[in-house]
């Protein structure tokens, strides 16, 4: 199934294919074709002449055979572009000390060139391969560097300020000889890379289907009999992805030699002689399925260092929200205007943020196809896809509208980078309203503090990712653990940084409230009719701290107030403990003076509104005091900014990120 959606997505996408953009990001490729990172490019003329050459860094897409796309150590060549292991024939002469492969390589292109397929690029390149003079070429021209005696240098001994290029591209990492080269074709075209050539695209394609049309069985995919696929695509989530999404066993024959026709090892368990009895699946159905999946990957979905892969795609290929987005990335995409940072209020950034959705569904419509798909590798040849949905577009944005309304809470700590009249560079930080993304849940709920850097075990955020993807896009309750987690942090403040704790409070407060879903509605401000005991246990302790915390601003004084070193143990103490912040509030009372009034009022009126028998309880708080501490604390810094307010002028909120 899942290969047949991305199928179908390669097809509606087709008029995309090869079309490079302004992002560097690779584009939907031709099939038969891979991408690859190129060190040296090679200009000729039509006549195999050589021209000029430059040493630069640049990755292109290439055409490539099923098992030169899955080379690992064995001589296999690409058809055009290669290293100069595989296209100099002169590399042996010049030092080069791995077994030389470019026999092979010209053969290949020749039998490309004799076929009816042939191209005039191709033709040019097998012309000035075959003259063996490649890397002479490259260090006549100052591109390569050599010993006396020819060899090609190791590594660069000279001064640093003299680098040639090509070292400088290396690093002193790779040596001179495994370069990989790229061509340019110089005739009265008007497009001479090869890379960019559509003509060159196509002719390599029918060449290679041409070569294996012999060879077909009834393709499971499309349901018809066409030419099975020899081998499927690796370098799916990434340039370095050895793991493939559908393979055989590789074991050893009798002579030692690795192969895929696992007759000898029982892969197949007893019941097949060979991979295509098991699952035969089309060229042309492997080939678009994957390159549309590695596209959709490097363009919209989640990645990770610990190589877990998500996205969301419409088949149609009509742009969607992903569900690993967070709501600022809903709201504004990666780069908010410098009116986004004040100009919206909370009910606004609310708006903005249906209407974003809303606005997908709108050229969605309701019956395209969506696909949700995470994938992960527990090895590095074999990778399995570990969630799938296919949902109609208009079931998916009801989704994902619903996790961004019931987990929406106002969060401070999205911030972009920008650099000063100094050219310092400085965060500016944007509010916004809706749900946290799943990686800063993971970093809320278990990351500790590093010399002031979150830091979260990969692995535990991986898998925390994992099981809060259903929550997004089947409803499904967030677990009790996460939710529990993220309480206990937000409780630890002293732990923190200011930043760091008002991040793992806000993105708290929407777990809580989205797990409290259909038993409590919590609103994001300050409900002064709510008379649970946790609730009105939050609001005293942000009376008590705003007091203590202006008391302290007008002494010029910056410590952590008591209720914030407190904060932890009064979550599982509220009665007792508030007896004792109570108790310490004397002095910055009286600091105060008839400003102090206002907070005292205030502490009364909430005690008023306990239950006796419920007051004295001394059980643990749940995670409803942070929502009551939070809009407490919230509606108090509001009102400083009230001309008629019965409050001193005190620190703000940003004050104290």
């Amino acid at each position: 199934m899942w290969m047949q959606k991305l199928a179908e997505t390669y097809d509606n996408s087709k008029s995309v294919v090869g079309v490079e953009t302004d992002d560097n990001k690779t584009p939907l490729l031709p099939i038969c074709h891979t991408t690859q990172k190129t060190h040296i490019e090679i200009a000729i003329d039509s006549n195999g002449d050589f021209r000029r050459a430059e040493a630069s860094l640049k990755k292109i897409f290439i055409p490539c055979t099923e098992s030169s796309a899955g080379r690992t150590s064995g001589p296999v060549p690409h058809p055009l572009c290669d290293k100069l292991q595989y296209v100099a024939l002169d590399y042996v002469k010049h030092g080069g000390d791995k077994k030389p492969h470019a026999a092979l390589y010209i053969s290949q292109l020749e039998r490309w060139c004799d076929s009816n397929f042939s191209h005039p690029k191709a033709i040019a390149i097998l012309k000035y391969a075959q003259k063996g003079n490649i890397i002479g070429d490259l260090i006549d021209h100052k591109i390569l560097f050599a010993e006396a005696d020819g060899k090609l240098l190791r590594k660069w001994d000279g001064d640093k300020k003299d680098k040639p290029a090509i070292f400088i591209l290396l690093q002193n990492q790779e040596w001179q000889g495994d370069i990989f080269v790229r061509w340019v074709v110089e005739s009265k075209e008007l497009e001479s890379a090869t890379w960019k050539d559509g003509t060159l695209w196509k002719s390599w394609i029918e060449y290679y289907l041409d070569v294996k049309k012999e060879k077909k069985a009834f393709c499971l995919i499309n349901g018809k009999e066409l030419i099975v696929a020899d081998q499927h695509p690796r370098r799916i989530r990434n340039e370095a992805d050895g793991a493939k999404l559908i393979s055989s066993g590789k074991t050893r024959d009798s002579k030692g030699k690795e192969t895929i026709d696992d007759g000898c090892g029982f892969t197949f368990l007893g019941r097949f002689l060979s991979p295509d009895q098991a699952s035969s699946v089309s060229l042309d159905a492997s080939q678009k399925a994957h390159l549309a999946l590695k596209w959709l990957i490097e363009r919209q979905g989640y990645r990770d260092q610990e190589g877990q892969a998500i996205v969301a795609w419409a088949t149609s290929g009509k742009p969607i929200p992903q569900p690993t987005d967070g709501g600022q990335s809903l709201i504004w995409g990666d780069m908010p205007t410098e009116e986004d940072s004040n100009s919206y209020t909370a009910q606004e950034l609310g708006v903005k943020l249906r209407n974003r959705i809303a606005g997908y569904g709108k050229e969605l419509g309701n019956t395209d196809e969506v696909v949700v798909m995470a994938l992960d590798s527990a090895t590095t040849g074999r990778m399995a896809i570990t969630y799938y949905r296919d949902l109609t577009g208009s079931d998916y944005l009801k989704r994902i509208d619903d996790w961004h309304e019931s987990c929406a809470w106002r969060h401070t700590y999205f911030y972009v980078q920008e650099k000063d009249d100094k050219g310092k560079t400085k965060n500016r930080y944007i509010p916004f309203v809706g749900a946290p993304a799943p990686a800063d849940i993971a970093e809320a709920a278990y990351a500790s503090n590093r010399n002031g850097k979150f830091e979260v075990d990969k692995k535990l955020r991986k898998s925390t990712i994992a099981r809060l993807l259903p929550c997004i896009v089947d409803g499904q309750p967030i677990p009790r653990d996460i939710v529990e987690s993220a309480v206990r942090r937000a409780s630890n403040r002293i732990a923190l940084e200011n930043w760091q704790w008002n991040k793992v409070l806000t993105i708290t407060c929407s777990l809580f409230r989205k797990f409290k879903q259909g038993k409590e509605k919590y609103e994001m401000s300050l409900d002064e009719t709510r008379k649970t005991r946790d609730y009105l246990y939050g609001r005293l302790l942000a009376i008590a701290d705003v007091l203590e915390e202006r008391a302290l601003f007008n002494a010029e004084k910056n410590r952590p107030t008591n209720a914030a070193r407190y904060m932890q143990i009064f979550s599982q103490r509220p009665f007792r403990t508030w007896q004792q912040i109570h108790d310490l509030l004397t002095p910055y009372i009286m600091r105060l003076g008839g400003k102090a009034y206002f907070y005292k009022n205030l502490i009364a009126e909430v005690k008023g509104m306990f239950d006796p028998d419920e007051f004295i309880r001394d059980k643990p708080l749940t995670g409803e005091y942070l929502l009551g501490y939070y809009c407490q604390r919230q509606e108090l810094v509001t009102k400083k900014d009230k001309p008629s307010s019965d409050e001193d002028e005190g620190n703000d909120e940003n004050s104290e990120e």
